[in-house]
C-alpha cells in the first residue's frame, strides 16, 4: 500500500502570505491535507536504471511524471509514504550509520567532507573539529552531543548513488548533488530555513519529522535561515520512514528533527536546479548575442553620451535607446536555429559525473571497433554526455580571434570532484571551425548517418572530423553497413541501439 499526500490544503496557497508574530509563542496545527491512499503498480518495488526517464519515474511511483510535472515541479510538496519493505531495504543500502568508519579511514576532513552541527535555540551550532576527521571523535559527539553528521556529496564513494545521480544529471540537464544527514534521536541538527534547489529528500534510516511552511520567497536563488517567529504554523507535517520521499520546490521553508526514542534518523537529500532558471539562462545566452549583433549593425557599436556614467539617475534617452536594442535582440533571436554560446552548457558538462560504469571503465577512455573510414556508418554514443556549443578560437591571443565550434564532454570527468565547489576540474573535448557545424549536427541528430554523407566540402575532412570523435570515444563505427542503415529495417534497429547507452585536455582537431 503506498499513502500519498497530494498536499492539497484546505487553504489557498496561491500567494504566500506573510507569517503572524508567534503572540504566546503557540502554534496551531497544520492546515490538514486530503490524502490519497492508492495500491502501487506492480512490478518490481526498486529502481529502474534503463534509462534516465524510468529512473526518474521509478523514484516518484506511483505518481506519473506527468502529473509530476504538471502539479508539483515547482509549485508544491510531495510525500510518497510507501509499505514496501524491498524498498525500505533497498535505500538503507544506500548509506548507513555504520558506513562512517570506512569512510573515514579513507581520510575525511570537516568542512570539505563532514559538518557536525546541531539545532540550538533556533540557530545553527557547528561542532566541526580542525583537519581530519577521526571516526571516535565524530561517534563521541554524534551520541553524547546529540550532533547531526552532514556528509557532503556521497556520490564520490558510494557506488549506487553515483548510478542513481548521474541519471537524474541526465534527466534534468542540470547538476544533481546530495548530502546525507544522520541525526540521533531527539535531536534536530539545522533551524528552519530554504533552499536555492529542488529537493528530493529519501529516508533512509529510522524516522525523521518534517515540517513545511510557507515560502517567503517562492523559488529562491539563495539559502537563508528563517526565525522561528516569522515563519508561523507548519502548511505540511509527516514523519518519513524508510522507503520514504518527500519532494518540495526552492524556497520551501522546512525544518525536521528525529523523533525521541532508541533509533538515529538517516536521510538523503538529493538536489539540483541551482542557478537553472530562466534568468540564468538569458544573462547566459544575452552577453553573446549582442556581441554577434554588435558585429553587423554599428548602431550597437556607437559610443555612449558622454557622462552617462557619472548620472545619478538613467536619463531617458538612454532608457530608450536601451529598450529599442533589446527588441533588436529580440527580433534577431526570434525563429533563429543558429547555435549560441553558453557558458551555462560549459559548466554543467565540466562539473556533472561521468557515466557510471563497472570496471575498469575502458569504454570511457578507449576507443572501440574499427577505425573510421568515407565508407562507415557512425552513431553518436554517450549522448547525454556531450554538448555542442559555440565560442572564440581559445588557442589565439591575437583580437582577431575566429569563431570555433567546441565538442565538450564528461566522459573522463573525476568522479571525486563532483560537487566539491572550489577543486579544480577540467575541460574535455574537441574543437572545430565553425564550417564543421552543420555536420556535427547531422551526427547529434540521426540514429546512424554515413561519413560520405556528412556535410562538408572534401573526404579528408569528413574523415577527420569521425576519426576525432572516435578516438573521444564519442562514436561508434558500423563499416560496410550502408544498406542496412537505409533500409526501414535497419534504421528501427539503429535507434534501438542508439537507446541502449543512453547513457579535456582541450584537443584541435
Amino acid at each position: 500500500m503506498v499513502c500519498i499526500s497530494s498536499l492539497l490544503c484546505l487553504e489557498d496557497r496561491t500567494m504566500p502570505k506573510k507569517a503572524k508574530p508567534a503572540g504566546t509563542g503557540k502554534e496551531e496545527g497544520p492546515v490538514p491535507c486530503k490524502q490519497l491512499k492508492m495500491e502501487a503498480a506492480g512490478g518490481p518495488s526498486t529502481l529502474n536504471f534503463n534509462g534516465p526517464s524510468g529512473l526518474f519515474e521509478s523514484l516518484i511511483s506511483p505518481i506519473k511524471t506527468e502529473t509530476f510535472f504538471k502539479e508539483f515541479w515547482e509549485q508544491k510538496p510531495l510525500i510518497i509514504q510507501r509499505d514496501d519493505p524491498a524498498l525500505a531495504t533497498y535505500y538503507q543500502s544506500l548509506f548507513k550509520l555504520s558506513d562512517l568508519k570506512g569512510l573515514c579511514s579513507r581520510g575525511m576532513y570537516y568542512g570539505r567532507d563532514i559538518n557536525v552541527c546541531r539545532c540550538v535555540n533556533g540557530k545553527k551550532k557547528v561542532l566541526n573539529k580542525d583537519g581530519k576527521v577521526h571516526f571516535l571523535q565524530l561517534r563521541k559527539d554524534f551520541d553524547h552531543k546529540r550532533a547531526t553528521i552532514q556528509f557532503h556529496q556521497p556520490q564520490r564513494f558510494k557506488d549506487e548513488l553515483w548510478k542513481i545521480q548521474e541519471k537524474l544529471e541526465c534527466y534534468f540537464g542540470s547538476l544533481v548533488g546530495s548530502n546525507v544527514y544522520m541525526t540521533p534521536a531527539g535531536s534536530q541538527g539545522l533551524p528552519p530555513h530554504y533552499d536555492d534547489v529542488e529537493v528530493f529528500i529519501l529516508q533512509l534510516e529510522g524516522e525523521k519529522h518534517w515540517r513545511l511552511y510557507h515560502p517567503t520567497v517562492p523559488l529562491a536563488r539563495q539559502y537563508s535561515v528563517e526565525a522561528e517567529d516569522r515563519i508561523g504554523r507548519p502548511t505540511h507535517e509527516v514523519t518519513l520512514k524508510p522507503g520514504d520521499l518527500l519532494y518540495f520546490p526552492r524556497g520551501t521553508i522546512h525544518q525536521a528533527d528525529t523523533p525521541p526514542g532508541l533509533a538515529h534518523s538517516t536521510h538523503v537529500t538529493i538536489s539540483t536546479y541551482q542557478n537553472h532558471s530562466w534568468g540564468d539562462f538569458l544573462l547566459d545566452t544575452i552577453s553573446g548575442l549582442v556581441l554577434d549583433t554588435a558585429e553587423e549593425d554599428m548602431a550597437f557599436r556607437a559610443g555612449i553620451p558622454r557622462q552617462l556614467l557619472l548620472q545619478v539617475e538613467t536619463a531617458a534617452v538612454a532608457t530608450r535607446r536601451l529598450s529599442g536594442f533589446l527588441r533588436k535582440l529580440a527580433d534577431r533571436l526570434e525563429g533563429t536555429d543558429v547555435l549560441l554560446s553558453s557558458d551555462m552548457k560549459k559548466d554543467f558538462v565540466m562539473n556533472r559525473l561521468p557515466p557510471y560504469y563497472e570496471g575498469d571503465g575502458a569504454e570511457l577512455s578507449t576507443p572501440g571497433g574499427q577505425m573510421p573510414r568515407l565508407d562507415s556508418v557512425v552513431r553518436l554514443q554517450f549522448k547525454d554526455h556531450v554538448i555542442l556549443t559555440v565560442g572564440p578560437d581559445q588557442s589565439r591571443s591575437d583580437e582577431t580571434q575566429d569563431k570555433m565550434v567546441y565538442v565538450y564532454h564528461s566522459l573522463k570527468n573525476r568522479r571525486a570532484l563532483h560537487m566539491m565547489g572550489n577543486e579544480e576540474t577540467e575541460c574535455h573535448g574537441l574543437r572545430f571551425p565553425l564550417s564543421h557545424v552543420d555536420a556535427l549536427k547531422q551526427i547529434w541528430t540521426s540514429a546512424a548517418v554515413s561519413v560520405k554523407d556528412l556535410k562538408l566540402t572534401t573526404d579528408e575532412e569528413k574523415e577527420s572530423l569521425v576519426l576525432s570523435l572516435w578516438t573521444e570515444c564519442l562514436i561508434q563505427v558500423h563499416n560496410h553497413f550502408h544498406k542496412l542503415l537505409v533500409s526501414p529495417l535497419g534504421r528501427l534497429i539503429c535507434h534501438l541501439q542508439s537507446g541502449l547507452k543512453w547513457d579535456t585536455e582541450f584537443k584541435q582537431a
